[in-house]
């Protein structure tokens, strides 16, 4: 049975309405608006802005968000309104480019400003508007556009401008609203404001989404598709796969059996680590297997990042299906793919918006082969990275796990640049240690989102002693983060990082430089491959 056979894209729980769906016209932020608006208890969906209008309302939304974009209206291309949407009689939100299309569409009229309106900048009301209650004149928000309302469509207002005098919040009044800065991101002081007044008044959603119902509907679901068959999940020690596998063992108990794979790509004591925590506390069945042979031989000469994760992913999938005979036959293959990973993977599923550039193949995604045997199981694959911990928290789970600094599933090896060896894989697990037990003592692991050691395939000139040396650098990442779309790098005092460079260079053979990096993502990612 192929990939293909099953489900074209992931075999995850069917949720009958998305309150409100947010169609992506390639903003940055797009999967950032979804996330604020999860934030207020309102489950909503991210949909391509090419979707067509019978999909949408499949989903039974009682309002629509149009994202924002980085094209004009009069580009050649430029993905427009679904046909029949502004029909379907519920609100519609545009976002920068979203309000742009939405009052080109409507009869208003958008030009090229004289110079681009970016950063900070206030608003300014004029009138009251229902989705502006409770916000303040000379609020500020975050503006990132060219183009701009010169007109608005026949029936709508003008409820607020910027300093600079344009164009800032339209709306008929009823079910039609525009706004030309950026209300998800944490600059625009009055965003969460804005949207609570969008969801809960003016679509009136209801504002009850939990992980506790997620964890209700979705175990319902497994136990509906399962039946009596028998599953296999891939545990990496991480709060996904950990929080996956607590969803399976709720639904089906002992039909399911975890698989630890050992690929030569783990941390510093990571196995051993990883089997004792899941034996102690998950009480279910986990079979640790030793394939690192195998996945460095599949790695061996390789140095493009995404080659590596589609090796990784296809080496994955070979241990699984040869082991799934020894465990009973398997026929799921469950693993705790999450929001962020299909999103970060467009193109990889024609689920999501064709506007989405493919920032990286996740393993887990991109990686699969269209020829597994296997039927994929995706429980988490709606939820962003702290609604998986607000889940595992919910489901019992270890403060080990739930708290876990992100791993990468592909490991180490997108944790170097340039080739993998065994020899270069000793010496970032000893560095990373060092990295991870210093945050430890010094009190800083929980106060950082994540933080990782990278081996860059870089040397330069150093002197140990009275020698000239020619080495490794070292570059150490550590970010801070609310929702893992967008990320800032952790500001460590000058002391810390001198310690934990003192300490890499002392103690590990081969590094003789160690650098900071202070790249807030976007633009840059948080892993470097």
């Amino acid at each position: 049975m192929s990939r293909s056979d099953v489900s074209p894209t992931f075999n995850r729980p069917s949720v009958e309405q998305a309150e409100l769906v947010v169609l992506d016209y390639g903003s940055q932020y797009s999967l950032l608006i979804a996330r604020r608006i999860r934030e207020l208890g309102v489950y909503c969906e991210l949909m391509p802005a090419t979707a067509d209008v019978s999909e949408i309302a499949a989903r039974k939304p009682r309002g629509i968000v149009l994202s924002g974009g980085p094209h004009s209206v009069y580009d050649d291309g430029a993905a427009g309104l679904p046909e029949g949407l502004l029909d379907l009689g519920i609100p519609v939100l545009g976002i920068c480019y979203g309000a742009q299309l939405l009052a080109h569409s409507l009869g208003g009229r958008v030009a090229s400003a004289p110079s681009r309106e970016f950063g900070r900048a206030e608003v300014l009301l004029e009138g009251d508007s229902p989705l502006l209650t409770g916000v303040e004149s000379n609020s500020v928000a975050w503006m990132s556009h060219t183009d701009h309302i010169v007109e608005v469509p026949p029936g709508f207002e003008v409820f607020a401008r910027s300093g600079d005098g344009l164009i800032a919040v339209i709306g008929d009044g009823a079910l039609f609203w525009g706004v030309q800065f950026h209300p998800e991101v944490a600059h625009t002081a009055f965003g969460r404001d804005l949207l609570r007044n969008f969801a809960l008044d003016l679509c009136g959603c209801a504002g009850d989404w939990s992980a506790t119902s997620f964890i209700e509907n979705t175990v319902d679901w497994l136990r509906t598709r399962i039946g009596d068959r028998r599953v296999i999940c891939a545990l990496s020690g991480g709060v996904d796969s950990g929080v996956a596998a607590a969803l399976v063992s709720r639904a089906v108990g002992s039909q399911l059996t975890c698989v630890f794979v050992d690929n030569g790509l783990l941390r510093l004591g990571e196995a051993e680590q990883c089997m004792d925590v899941f034996s102690r506390h998950l009480n279910m069945r986990v079979v640790k297997v030793d394939a690192s042979e195998k996945f460095l031989s599949a790695l061996d000469g390789v140095v493009d990042p995404e080659e590596k994760r589609r090796r990784i992913g296809r080496s994955f999938m070979e241990v699984f299906e040869e082991v799934a005979p020894t465990l009973g036959d398997a026929d799921f293959f469950a693993q705790g793919t999450t929001y962020p990973d299909v999103i970060e993977s467009a193109g990889d599923s024609k689920r999501h918006s064709s506007a989405a550039a493919k920032i990286k193949t996740h393993h887990n995604v991109g990686g699969l082969p269209d020829t597994m045997r296997l039927e994929l199981l995706d429980p988490l694959s709606f939820l962003f990275k702290d609604e998986v911990r607000q889940v595992g928290r919910s489901l019992g789970l270890p403060e080990e796990i739930v708290d876990r600094h992100p791993f990468p599933g592909p490991g180490l090896a997108v944790r170097m640049t340039g080739a993998v060896t065994r020899e270069r894989l000793e010496r970032l697990r000893r560095a990373d240690h060092i990295f991870i037990s210093e945050l430890r003592a010094a009190g800083l692991y929980r106060h950082t989102a994540q933080a990782l050691a990278v081996l860059t395939s870089e040397r330069t000139v150093g002197v140990l002693g009275d020698a000239r040396t020619y080495e490794d650098v070292l570059a150490l990442r550590a970010v801070d983060t609310e929702d893992w779309m967008t990320a800032d790098w952790s500001r460590f005092s000058h002391d810390f990082l001198a310690t934990v460079s003192n300490r890499i260079v002392n103690e590990v053979p081969g590094i003789s430089r160690v650098v900071y990096d202070i790249t807030s993502k976007p633009p840059a990612t948080v892993e470097w491959e």
